[in-house]
């Protein structure tokens, strides 16, 4: 393509424009400036006299006898007003700025960023309804509600979507997911997931998982920082971090800590002395909830779990804002050049058939 032949394309072709859109034609166009329109009263009045001057003047050119009918000058006459009439009217509508682009949505969330704490020890391997009850192991359904609150809370139904880690715990907290919004790879790294069989691994690091979880939480930007732990266990390692000294950091760092307790409220144990009742220890995740800010829950089975997730999504919700954008691109050039042309070929008729007319 020649320089001569890759201009007018260059004309013809849009560039984004700044401009606002306070006036739509249709779902794609709409005019910048549409208040030039108003000069569009005049080209009726052009038109108008522009074809009554050329009505004139065919009635007072010369004719013959041998001549009798218009010649082709005559009959083309109408030409010349109409292309001033078009060429102005055209010419008016690339003032007003026509734009094309399509009108948006997107919302505006400030965002939770919320770290998943998952217990990995070898108690959650126990059944949900107990030994030889046939339900489904503790870290399972754990799983399943954990993978259910994140797909929810990284794909939400409002449309404010939250960037979400996972971390899991035994002894030691691992890192197993950082902060993301791909809620695919979070999903994958939790069907994966398994639990820590190695016995010198084993134990449950309530407080290092928290304190593992606020030194991550640390370096976010986010206006809200919550921390959702997943256990069915007493701290085992006091000597390392208890939970609330691990609380007091988080506190410190306004950051909220929701603690979930997963297993029966009461075992009933056969011995020699009779049965007797024992009832799991979760003072500690009660305090550490209440001194950061959070809620403690106690899920028995898996409704209640499911329970105990839909309320923290509750409890964690953000105000958005939605606001309207769009891309504009400026198509006034075409209209410009056809306003060109138009004036040309009425200036070509004044100067050639039409010039012995008054118009």
């Amino acid at each position: 393509m020649s320089a001569f032949d890759f201009a007018p394309a260059l004309a013809l072709q849009g560039q984004r424009s700044a401009a606002k859109a306070p006036w739509e034609l249709t779902s794609t166009w709409s005019l910048a400036d549409p208040w030039f329109l108003l000069l569009w009263a005049a080209v009726p009045v052009v038109l108008f006299l522009g074809l009554r001057r050329s009505r004139q003047g065919a009635l007072s050119a010369p004719s013959t006898l041998a001549d009798p009918l218009p010649s082709l000058g005559q009959r083309l006459a109408w030409v010349v007003p109409v292309a001033s009439a078009l060429s102005l009217a055209v010419g008016i509508f690339a003032l007003a700025r026509p734009l094309t682009g399509d009108q948006r949505f997107k919302s505006e969330s400030e965002g939770v960023d919320i770290a998943l704490v998952l217990d990995r020890s070898t108690s959650m391997e126990e059944r949900m309804g107990g030994p030889n009850s046939g339900t489904p192991r503790r870290f399972d359904v754990a799983r399943k509600v954990v993978a259910d609150f994140a797909k929810r809370r990284m794909t939400d139904r409002e449309g404010a979507a939250d960037q979400v880690a996972l971390f899991g715990f035994a002894r030691f907290t691992e890192l197993l997911c950082p902060f993301t919004t791909d809620v695919d790879a979070i999903l994958g790294v939790i069907q994966d997931l398994g639990m820590e069989m190695r016995q010198d691994m084993d134990s449950t690091a309530i407080g290092v998982a928290i304190a593992k979880a606020v030194e991550v939480l640390g370096h976010s930007e986010a206006e809200s920082r919550i921390i959702v732990l997943l256990t069915d266990g007493e701290e085992r390692t006091r000597h390392v971090m208890e939970p609330r000294a691990a609380a007091a950091m988080a506190d410190a760092q306004g950051i909220r800590v929701y603690t979930v307790f997963v297993g029966p409220r009461a075992l009933l144990l056969r011995s020699q002395f009779g049965v007797e009742e024992i009832r799991p220890n979760v003072d500690e995740l009660r305090q550490v909830a209440r001194l950061t800010g959070g809620r403690f829950f106690h899920a028995e089975d898996e409704t209640q779990l499911e329970e105990a997730y839909a309320s923290i999504e509750e409890l964690e919700r953000t105000p958005r804002e939605d606001s309207r954008y769009a891309e504009h691109y400026e198509r006034y050039r075409p209209f410009v050049f056809a306003s060109l042309l138009l004036a040309a070929l009425a200036c070509l008729g004044r100067h050639t058939w039409a010039r012995r007319l008054p118009c």
